[in-house]
């Protein structure tokens, strides 16, 4: 049993807390001492303030992790524009209604098989779950299907085994629903609003997932507490962690939190790479819905997923859980292709704040004021 220090323990090591984004600014001014003669041009020159800008702005490696690049058109003249109109009348015209009629029959199997089967089974948990297990198998099917999915999966296929965790580059949200159809995982994520939280707080439960608010300090005691009591069971699902916290655009990998690499457990490290031929799957969560991301996906000619079941690494001896992770990181980017970068994911919830603006504008003064003085 946990006791109150192990508890305190297990919540820092979730690492759900966002970080300070003060530390990832310079803290050192870089505003230029004052020439001994003053003129208008030394007392006008702000040309050291625009170059860190300047700087910042061009070496924004962070920014580019969550940027969407869009594919250049290739429908520039008149050979190719009539192609491109009968490609968009094909997508729009054909394949979307077929794939949401494919949808539509996969709900309607799905809830006509899960419905009664939730509700008669209450006295056999073990048949019960087995079952609903199955039939969120088969919902992810037709959701893969509804995109035309062409998946190639790499590896032995996971084993429900105690004291295992799968952890994964993370892209979209489908990711999710790219893994659970070849194997029912348990996933620990961010409970969301609208149809996508009501999924998760009645069908995901069947397969034991574990959702949490990033705002509320008792979801993450909670959390923290179900994270290590599933690892211990045998006959829970595999659980399957995205470390990185947030969604990235395939083409890197921003730091992987601790919090899974520091329960005793073996890691199975899972790389996911997106063809971007047909449509790009990364997730922009700020700037689109996830219906208008599944939209997305449902118009486009196909989704097109290289996943790599890779092989299960154990904490070495000497080794810190941040090394770890960032082991297991190097191993999922070296399969996948992806670049490390090393920024933490939540930074893009955070701005700077008032005060830091403050003493950037106070070290700009100061400078201007001892020019004044000489």
């Amino acid at each position: 049993m946990d006791t109150p220090g192990n508890l305190k323990t297990s919540i820092s090591e979730l690492d759900l807390d966002r970080p300070n984004i003060e530390d990832y600014l310079p803290s050192g001014t870089s505003i230029q001492e004052p020439l001994d003669k003053l003129s208008l041009r030394d007392l006008l020159d702000i040309s050291p303030t625009l170059t860190e800008a300047a700087g910042a702005i061009v070496d924004d490696s962070f920014t580019r992790c969550f940027k969407s690049n869009p594919p250049e058109p290739w429908n520039w003249n008149v050979y190719l524009f009539p192609l491109w109109c009968c490609g968009v009348v094909i997508r729009y015209g054909i394949l979307f209604p077929v794939r949401v009629l494919v949808l539509a029959i996969g709900w309607i199997i799905f809830l006509s098989s899960y419905i009664p089967v939730h509700l008669l089974l209450k006295g056999h948990d073990k048949l019960r779950k087995k079952i609903e297990r199955s039939l969120v198998e088969v919902i992810c099917m037709f959701f893969v299907a509804s995109w035309t999915g062409v998946v190639k999966y790499h590896g032995p296929r996971p084993s429900r085994r105690p004291k295992q965790v799968f952890v994964a580059n993370h892209t979209s949200m489908i990711d999710f629903i790219v893994l659970e159809q070849m194997t029912p995982f348990a996933v620990i994520m961010q409970k969301h609003p609208g149809w996508v939280g009501l999924l998760q707080s009645t069908i995901l439960e069947s397969v034991g997932c574990i959702w949490f608010h990033r705002s509320e300090a008792k979801d993450r005691e909670i959390v923290a507490k179900k994270l290590r009591d599933h690892v211990q069971g045998a006959d829970n699902n595999p659980l399957l962690i995205f470390p990185e916290g947030t969604c990235v655009n395939n083409h890197y990998t921003v730091m992987f939190k601790k919090g899974a690499f520091e329960l005793d457990s073996t890691v199975c490290p899972i790389a996911i790479k997106y063809n971007k031929i047909f449509v790009d799957a990364f997730w922009n969560s700020r700037k689109q819905s996830f219906t208008t991301h599944l939209l997305q996906l449902m118009t486009s000619w196909a989704v097109v997923c290289d996943v790599w079941y890779l092989e299960p690494q154990n904490l070495r001896s000497g080794e810190t859980p941040i090394e770890f992770a960032e082991r297991v990181r190097g191993i999922i980017s070296d399969r996948a292709g992806l670049k490390k970068v090393p920024w933490d994911g939540y930074l893009k919830y955070s701005r700077p704040s008032p005060k830091h603006r403050e003493r950037k504008q106070q070290s700009f003064a100061e400078s201007v004021l001892r020019s004044l003085e000489k």
